[in-house]
């Protein structure tokens, strides 16, 4: 479907120049550039890729002679398992499952969670996950890490799923007859998603009526905004940022840009649950905010360092609150240590996710790919978060305001309403 909490990273292409914005930002001196973060709700976690590349071919070894991975004795020993395998396994064998298996088996081999195989049908997925572009119905999922239930976290506004009525909050019990909590979400995702004009047959419980529900939904051309916004009373300006897709950093300029127009005195950024994305959407978005400077750097295991900036030819010269919580992760958390490094807003919520460490993918030659992790990221002020997360200045506990509410409003976010009061302050 259509937001899934997995992992959203770069490719490793160059990064794409940033638009200047005129008047919207004034330029100044300084400049400061963040990167990515991911965070789960079932658990998400986010990637920072660099713009190195890599190239091994397949005519090469990366480690030949003595020490080699596929040495006589490993080759012999797959041969004799393929053999015992062919001959008393009970059911019938398909040979590129096995040969996707013995990849997967050998980037697990470095017990790195982060670091993935991915065959060219998942690489493909990702691919699209990253532009936020596919055909789908448009809602966000989420999945409890514990118990497999999936919920609807977002109905995007003009997509198939509002026009068919679905609900945040509404179960997702089964997918055309296959049930929801049988597998992992990004799996799910792959029933949901499909052939433009299709349909979906969703089965749905709707824990606010206590309905069990059906939903044939048709599949659209969807683009998923990452960045939505209003304008609260006193001139507070308030975006929240989804994820950092390729188009993040021009809607959230965007945004910014009507926000201002309509007299904005002061911004709240919200990264509560943004499981990241590609580094130059986060870049991208902080060479607007900061002044100019180091916003982020990673170093690899030969201690080679590399630093992000930002030019310092646009900045905001207004009060600014982020919102953050245990699962903002990578990008946000990049974002959020930049911006707390800098001193140049307020953090509130809680601490984040903790993702210190830099995924890179590289394209392999058969359409496959592989996802590694490269090197560990460091704060502006070089702080190794990884593991710990990123402390909010204001300490504030998520709590809904209205206790009977059947549908979410910012006015009983006391999260939202903290970073009001605190910029109510700084603007008087």
């Amino acid at each position: 479907m259509d937001q899934q909490n997995y992992e959203l990273d770069q490719t490793g292409a160059e990064e794409t120049p940033k638009k200047k914005k005129g008047s919207t930002f004034k330029g100044i001196v300084i400049g400061v550039i963040g990167t990515l973060l991911i965070s789960w709700t079932g658990i998400n976690v986010a990637c920072l890729a660099t713009n190195s590349q890599i190239l091994i071919t397949n005519k090469e070894s990366a480690d030949d002679g003595e020490g080699a991975v596929l040495d006589a004795d490993t080759v012999s020993k797959i041969n004799e398992l393929t053999a015992y395998t062919k001959l008393y396994y009970y059911d019938d064998i398909e040979n590129e499952k096995l040969q996707d298996g013995l990849y997967t088996g050998l980037i697990d081999g470095l017990g790195d969670k982060y670091s993935v195989y991915y065959n060219a049908e998942d690489y493909q997925a990702l691919q699209v996950s990253t532009t936020g572009q596919y055909y789908g119905i448009g809602a966000g999922l989420s999945q409890d890490k514990d118990t497999m239930v999936v919920t609807v976290n977002k109905i995007y506004e003009g997509t198939p799923s509002e026009s068919a009525g679905l609900l945040k909050d509404d179960v997702i019990v089964s997918v055309d007859g296959t049930e929801a909590a049988s597998m992992e979400l990004s799996e799910l995702v792959k029933l949901i998603r499909g052939e433009k004009g299709t349909t979906v047959h969703l089965e749905i419980y709707r824990p606010s009526t206590e309905e069990n529900l059906s939903f044939d939904v048709e599949r659209q051309d969807i683009t998923l905004p990452s960045v939505s916004h209003k304008m609260f009373e006193d001139g507070i300006g308030y975006v929240h940022i989804d994820s950092f897709e390729t188009e993040t950093a021009t809607q959230f300029e965007e945004a910014v840009k009507d926000l201002e127009d309509q007299g904005m005195k002061a911004l709240i950024i919200d990264v509560r649950y943004n499981p990241g994305g590609m580094v130059t959407a986060v870049v991208q978005i902080l060479d607007d905010i900061l002044p100019e400077g180091t916003v982020v750097y990673t170093e690899d295991k030969n201690g080679n360092r590399q630093d992000y900036t930002s030019s310092g030819d646009t900045y905001l010269d207004y009060p600014i609150a982020v919102l953050i919580n245990g699962e903002s992760a990578s990008a946000s958390e990049i974002l959020a240590g930049a911006i707390k490094d800098y001193q140049y807003g307020t953090l509130i919520g809680t601490t984040t996710f903790g993702k210190g460490i830099v995924q890179t993918i590289f394209p392999l030659e058969d359409g496959d790919a592989v996802k590694l992790t490269t090197a560990k990221y460091f704060t502006p002020n070089g702080n190794y978060i990884h593991g710990v997360g990123i402390e909010p200045d204001i300490e504030l506990e998520y709590e809904y305001l209205d206790k009977d509410a059947t549908s979410y409003d910012e006015a009983y976010d006391n999260q939202i309403q903290k970073a009001i009061e605190v910029l109510k302050d700084k603007i008087q």
